[in-house]
């Protein structure tokens, strides 16, 4: 296949945009974990979701 004169511009597009994707799942892997530990403290430290309340629980 040939892209012309633009193969370049076009190869690096595509390699940025998945560099951006990378990046991006890597971030949001962290910030999951992150998530996950802050989540782990309150619930050690007494706080509780309102999500495991039953219905009945709410005042």
């Amino acid at each position: 296949m040939d892209l012309g004169p633009y193969t370049s511009f076009i190869a690096s597009s595509y390699l940025a945009v998945a560099l951006v994707v990378v990046l991006l799942i890597i971030w949001i892997g962290i910030d999951y974990r992150t998530q996950k530990a802050r989540l782990r403290t309150l619930e050690q430290s007494g706080v509780s979701r309102r999500s495991g309340r039953a219905a009945t629980d709410v005042r």
